[in-house]
């Protein structure tokens, strides 16, 4: 991971990066900038030279622009210009993802930060070169980013040491995430998934660890897990990660779909709909992260992380559309549709949740339904929730992790969709608001924790098309920083 220091002075200033910012119109009303004054002075001439430069470059200033100037001869040799918006963290944050990419090529930058630095400005930025610095590559090919140092130039360096620290703390953990759910799933299966979290478990202090396999599935009532998972060679497993500290008041049960690959069953998908489909255990790879990145912080709260796994293979064995399963607690569904497998998984992991563990707030994350991208787009998970406060609470963390996400309806008219005539519930209705029945299905195995549960659709922004700000293509760890932000937040 790129490595980045806090310095009073930079010993190395081949490349110069000085901050930029809006400065409203021009004369012709053209968009104007101005350097924006920087905590430790710039090596002589340079803070002249921006100056100068800053309006024949035509800079605007907005977060993430950058102009670069040629030294040859002089120290430094390069300079860049780098807009920062109206400063916060997340003009920071685009900021600092711009850098990391433009500067690519180079092996170590310095950036002198702004008399006004605070926290959340170098928060921002750390978590931008490192979030945008990520590559995914199981061959030695390809181009990989020669940039392993970034010096930030502050009066006062030991005085945000924490907050790099958390950044790069939340930057791994997503990194993490990302990691899992790009892996393909030649390699990906429930076991594998498992060994993951394992290893990564170990070098944690105070996290404990449980893998269940498909016996303990079996003898202990898992139906929907050991259902959705009977048609694949790779049994399933339950994933259950618990940490404990000694101060913490409140229990939060986090729960992930972990589909380590999803061909749609019997219900088979067609193969444009298929090829993604190793992203299918994203919400587990979250959670899973959010948790590890928790001890790893030594954060106050309780927090008890469930991971269903399981293939959703075409086989002899594969559950059938009709079928009815008993899930953990007796609660049973008529299975209608085979490629509505997570709810199904989910649902025995949040009565488990409810039943077992009795916890004060219950989350999950799933890459549930392609109706969020519909009602949504690409970027923005549907959360939904009949707790206001605890929406807004994971809302607030949303927005401040730079992630997003929109509040959606449970509209109780729409419950009777889930009448069965042979079931307790049907487990895939097809009237329409997919991603709502969805979330209305999961509600069912809540329990008393009804009105202290929040649910996250985030099947669309669980994966890029294209670099975008701090975002790289591929998976992108969705919901590991929303997690964190708001586990720390939680009393």
């Amino acid at each position: 991971m790129l490595d980045i220091r806090l310095v009073a002075e930079s010993d190395r200033l081949d490349v110069l990066v000085l901050p930029v910012r809006p400065a409203g119109q021009a004369a012709g009303g053209e968009a104007s900038a101005v350097p924006a004054p920087t905590a430790v002075a710039p090596p002589d001439g340079t803070a002249d030279e921006a100056d100068a430069l800053t309006p024949v470059a035509r800079l605007t200033g907005r977060a993430g622009e950058i102009r670069t100037q040629l030294r040859p001869g002089r120290t430094p040799g390069r300079l860049l210009l780098l807009g920062i918006g109206d400063g916060d963290e997340a003009a920071w944050r685009t900021a600092g993802a711009a850098l990391a990419r433009s500067c690519a090529d180079e092996t170590h930058i310095t950036i002198a930060l702004p008399t006004e630095v605070t926290p959340a400005v170098v928060r921002g930025l750390a978590e931008g070169l490192l979030l945008a610095s990520y590559r995914f590559r199981l061959t030695e090919a390809g181009d990989t980013p020669a940039l392993g140092g970034v010096d930030l130039l502050l009066t006062d360096p030991a005085a945000y040491e924490s907050t790099v620290a958390a950044a790069r703390t939340t930057a791994a953990m997503t990194h993490l995430a990302r990691d899992l759910t790009n892996m393909p799933s030649s390699e990906k299966n429930p076991q594998w998934f498992a060994e993951q979290v394992t290893a990564a478990a170990a070098d944690v202090p105070g996290l404990g660890l449980r893998v269940r396999g498909p016996a303990e599935l079996a003898a202990e009532g898992f139906g929907g897990i050991l259902a959705v998972g009977g048609g694949s060679a790779s049994g399933p497993r339950l994933v259950e990660l618990d940490w404990h500290p000694a101060d913490a008041r409140t229990h939060v049960v986090l729960i992930g779909k972990g589909i380590t690959f999803d061909s749609g069953g019997l219900s088979i998908k067609p193969v444009p709909a298929m090829k993604l489909m190793r992203k299918d255990m994203a919400g587990a790879a979250a959670v899973v992260a959010a948790t590890l990145g928790a001890a790893e912080l030594r954060l106050p709260i309780r927090i008890t992380t469930l991971a269903p796994l399981a293939e959703n293979m075409v086989s002899g064995s594969a559950f059938r559309p009709g079928d009815v399963v008993r899930h953990y607690g007796g609660i049973t569904s008529e299975t209608t549709n085979s490629d509505a497998e997570g709810r199904l998984v989910l649902a025995d992991a949040l009565a488990y949740a409810v039943q077992q563990l009795k916890p004060d707030l219950l989350v999950d994350l799933a890459t549930l339904t392609g109706a969020n991208a519909v009602a949504l787009g690409k970027r923005t998970a549907a959360l939904y929730s009949d707790n206001d406060e605890l929406a807004a609470d994971v809302l607030a963390a949303v927005e401040a992790a730079g992630e997003s996400a929109w509040r959606m309806p449970l509209h109780t008219d729409y419950v009777e969709y889930l009448g069965s005539e042979i079931a307790d519930l049907y487990s895939a209705p097809a009237q329409g608001a997919g991603s709502v029945l969805a979330a209305l299905y999961l509600r069912e195995f809540t329990g008393d924790l009804r009105d202290r549960w929040l649910h996250l659709d985030m099947s669309a922004p669980s994966w890029a098309d294209g670099d975008q700000a701090e975002v790289s293509r591929g998976a992108t760890g969705w919901g590991v920083r929303s997690l964190l932000r708001w586990l720390a937040s939680v009393d």
